[in-house]
């Protein structure tokens, strides 16, 4: 009997674990059916992520993002809540050359601070809070035509301020995640990311 033989591929490069500290600088939420948030003190998070939150649920509906379903098909939630960083919000603004972007017009939910290129955190990073939350990190947050009209609303621009922000924020419009572990999280409160180790597949 002949025996296959199986390719040989070499070893991908393994980036050992980290772990950085961060701050919450803000904290937003939906108030009604609108995609835009608004600043509040604290947050209850449960495995929904925020009860009553636009984008709560352990469950969502498929949309654009999803091509491999049927638009509307219920799916689990992985995108309870947008985290942002001040430094990529304000690189956007100024790649786009507005005063200011703020969180609230894209609908963010967390704003951080001290985790550089906060974007590029790894799906699978946890975010361990000190009043005892645990965000997990799905992935990166590509920038949509919807946030970027809100955007050019904002700051009176028209569709090339819509265009422009898709353009700008890429790969700095932030993280999305989900509520591994429910609590409260409180504006300065620290926290700690802790990044898995990390590899590109080679085969």
């Amino acid at each position: 009997m002949s025996q296959t033989t199986l390719p040989v591929f070499q070893g991908p490069v393994i980036h050992r674990a980290r772990r950085l500290e961060g701050r919450l600088a803000g904290l937003f939420r939906t108030t009604d059916e609108g995609f835009q948030t608004s600043p509040v003190e604290r947050l209850e998070l449960s495995f929904g992520g925020i009860p009553g939150d636009r984008h709560g649920g352990t469950t969502r509906l498929s949309g654009g993002r999803e091509p491999w379903y049927a638009r509307g098909t219920e799916m689990r939630n992985e995108r309870q809540l947008s985290i942002l960083a001040p430094d990529e919000l304000a690189a956007v603004a100024a790649d786009m050359g507005i005063a200011e972007l703020r969180p609230e017009w894209i609908g963010g939910n967390l704003l951080v601070e001290g985790i550089p290129q906060l974007s590029f955190l790894p799906p699978r990073t946890l975010l361990f809070f000190e009043r005892g939350v645990t965000i997990k990190i799905d992935g990166d947050n590509a920038p949509c035509r919807f946030a970027g009209k809100a955007v050019a609303e904002h700051a009176g621009g028209g569709v090339d301020t819509e265009l422009g922000f898709v353009a700008a924020a890429k790969r700095r419009r932030g993280l999305v995640g989900w509520v591994e572990k429910r609590g409260t999280v409180t504006i300065g409160e620290r926290f700690e990311a802790r990044i898995p180790e990390q590899w590109i597949y080679p085969g």
